[in-house]
């Protein structure tokens, strides 16, 4: 999710432990706008490629991601995107990985 719910959810640490794991098992991981918080209180970013709200530009870079201003970066398991704008492109991402 995006908006600031995901502030709430990474000081969940179920989410962050599922987080975790999903990513260890190379599961699909999505994130738009401000979604990027919880993989970023997850740790699982460092040197990865990513995009997200230009708010959280900081906090992605501050985790060890490379920050991408793109609508959408897919790297690996990891699909993001910036803003509700993105959403067609973030949308058709999702979709393909799940195929």
């Amino acid at each position: 999710p995006g908006g600031f719910a995901p502030d709430k959810l990474r000081r969940i640490p179920e989410v962050l432990k599922l987080v975790q794991e999903m990513d260890s098992q190379k599961k699909m991981i999505a994130f738009i706008c401000h979604g990027g918080w919880v993989p970023i209180s997850a740790k699982i970013l460092k040197g990865k490629k990513a995009t997200g709200t230009t708010a959280i530009k900081d906090d992605l870079e501050n985790a060890g991601a490379i920050w991408v201003d793109a609508p959408l970066v897919i790297e690996g398991n990891l699909i993001s995107s910036r803003t509700p704008i993105d959403l067609p492109q973030f949308g058709k991402a999702i979709a393909e990985a799940l195929k």
